[in-house]
C-alpha cells in the first residue's frame, strides 16, 4: 500500500476520527483472516499505541483471528491490570508474551565487516538477527507494528523496524545493538536518525524481513500529564515514513535549552518506572543539557529494583554503574559481563562519567542498595516535600530561592542545551 501521512496543517493535534479513518484505510478491501498487532508495552503508554491497538480489534474482532504480541524486549511481562489500562476492553487472554530468551529464531545476522564500518572502527563484531517466531511463521495475512517515534538512547530514535527487531528481538541483538549504541556514544545519537544502530536495523530490514507482510503505524506525541496528543500519523512500510515521523518528533519532543541547569529534578511515576533499567530514561534524556557539576535528582516512588530482568538485575547489582571506561574494562575481565552486552550498555548509559551528581530519591530501595551501583541516595518523602510534583511545573522553577529545571516524564522526550544539538 501506499504510505500515508496524517497532520493538520495547522499543527493541532490530530482528532479520534482522523485517527479512526486512518486506521480504517489500512483494512480497507484486504480479506484478512488472521493478523498479528505488535504494539509497544506500558512502558510507552503515551504512545497511543493502546488506544489504536483497541481500535483495530473493534472494527476486526468479528471476522478476523487477532493476536497481540507486546513488543517487550527485555522488560516485565505486562499484567492484566496494565493490558486493562492501556488496551482497554480487550480480552487479556489474547496478549501473547514475548520471552526475548526463549521465543525467538535467527533470520540472519549483519556481518562484521558493516557493523565495523558503520561505527567507524569501534565495534568489529557481526550481529545475529533474531525475532519472535511468530512473526517468521507465515500464518499471518498482515502484521501491524504500532508505536512511537521519539529520541531513544540506543538506537537515536525510537520505533519503526526496532519495535520488530528489539522489542520482538531475541537476546544477540538486543545486547550487541545496545552494546553498538553505548560505545559510539548516546551523544552522538540521541534525537537523530542513521546512527550506528539504525543503520544495523535497516540492514535487517532490507534483508531479512522485507517480504514479511508487516505494516508500520508510526505516531509522534506530545504529553502533560497523562494528556496525550497526537501530532501526526506515519503509515506504511517504507523508510519514507519513518524519516517524516523523525522531523516531526525532532521539532515536538526536543527540548532546547539556552541555559545549562545546574540542578535537574526529575519525576518517575510509579507506575510506569518501576526500576532503574527503566528510570534512567531521567539519566539519558537529560545529560545533554545538564551543567557539568550540577546534579539530578530522581524522584522514583516506584522503583524497587535494578533490571527488568532477574539476570541483568544481578549484575547491576554486582557492577554498578561505573562509568564507560570501567564498564569497558570490565567487560573485557569478566565472562558474565561479556555474556550480557545489554547489562553492560546499561551501565555506561545510566553513569555520568563523573560529570554530574546522580540522586536516586526512593521509598523502595535501601540506601545500601542505592549507594552500591555508584548512585547517591535521598528518602523519597523528604525530597518530594522540598520538590513537589505537584505543584512543580515543567521548565524552569524557583524552590526556596534556588532555580531548578523539573520533568514530569523523561520517556517523552530528550532535553538539550541548544549549543550541544548543532
Amino acid at each position: 500500500m501506499r504510505s500515508i501521512i496524517v497532520q493538520n496543517p495547522n499543527g493541532e493535534p490530530l482528532d479520534l476520527m482522523q485517527i479512526e479513518e486512518s486506521v480504517e484505510k489500512t483494512i480497507r478491501g484486504k480479506n484478512l483472516k488472521k493478523i498479528l498487532l505488535i504494539p509497544p508495552d506500558f512502558t510507552r503508554f503515551h504512545s497511543m499505541a493502546g488506544m489504536i491497538t483497541e481500535i483495530y480489534y473493534n472494527k476486526l474482532k468479528d471476522t478476523c483471528k487477532i493476536d497481540i504480541l507486546p513488543a517487550l524486549g527485555t522488560h516485565d511481562p505486562m499484567t492484566e491490570e496494565e493490558c486493562s489500562e492501556m488496551f482497554g476492553d480487550i480480552p487479556f487472554d489474547l496478549f501473547i508474551e514475548h520471552n526475548w530468551k526463549t521465543d525467538v529464531v535467527k533470520i540472519g545476522e549483519v556481518p562484521a565487516s558493516f557493523v565495523n564500518e558503520v561505527s567507524e572502527g569501534l565495534v568489529n563484531q557481526s550481529i545475529p538477527v533474531e525475532i519472535n517466531k511468530l512473526i517468521q511463521d507465515g500464518s499471518y495475512d498482515l502484521i501491524i507494528s504500532i508505536g512511537q517515534i521519539v529520541p531513544h538512547e540506543v538506537v537515536g530514535m525510537a520505533n519503526y523496524s526496532k519495535n520488530i527487531l528489539v522489542g520482538c528481538g531475541g537476546s544477540q541483538i538486543i545486547s550487541k545493538s545496545h552494546m553498538l549504541g553505548a560505545s559510539y556514544g548516546m551523544e552522538r545519537m540521541m534525537g537523530r536518525d542513521f546512527s550506528p544502530v539504525r543503520k544495523v536495523f535497516d540492514y535487517a530490514e532490507e534483508n531479512f524481513i522485507k517480504n514479511l507482510p508487516i505494516l508500520y503505524f508510526l505516531t509522534v506525541t506530545t504529553a502533560v500529564g497523562d494528556d496525550v496528543d497526537i501530532h501526526g500519523l506515519f503509515i506504511g512500510r517504507k523508510r519514507e515514513i519513518f524519516e517524516s515521523a523523525v522531523a516531526l518528533s525532532q521539532k515536538v519532543n526536543l527540548n532546547y535549552l539556552d541555559e545549562a541547569p545546574a540542578k535537574m529534578v526529575v519525576y518517575l511515576t510509579g507506575k510506569e518506572f518501576k526500576s532503574t533499567w527503566l528510570g534512567n530514561k531521567a539519566i539519558y534524556r537529560t545529560r545533554m543539557a545538564i551543567a557539568d557539576d550540577g546534579e539530578l535528582i530522581i524522584l522514583a516512588p516506584g522503583v524497587h529494583k535494578f533490571g527488568e530482568d532477574d539476570e541483568i538485575d544481578v549484575l547491576i547489582r554486582k557492577y554498578g554503574y561505573a562509568g564507560k571506561t570501567r564498564v569497558l574494562e570490565l567487560v573485557d575481565q569478566n565472562e558474565d559481563l561479556k555474556n550480557n552486552l545489554s547489562a553492560a550498555a546499561h551501565l555506561i548509559h545510566g553513569s555520568s562519567d563523573g560529570r554530574f551528581e546522580i540522586t536516586y530519591a526512593v521509598k523502595k530501595l535501601t540506601r545500601e542498595e542505592v549507594e552500591g551501583v555508584m548512585f547517591k541516595y535521598a528518602d523519597y518523602d523528604e525530597m518530594a516535600d522540598k520538590y513537589n510534583p505537584d505543584k512543580l511545573t515543567d521548565g524552569w522553577n524557583i524552590v526556596e530561592g534556588e532555580k531548578i529545571y523539573y520533568i514530569s516524564n523523561p520517556a517523552l522526550g530528550l532535553w538539550t542545551e541548544r549549543k550541544k544539538f548543532q
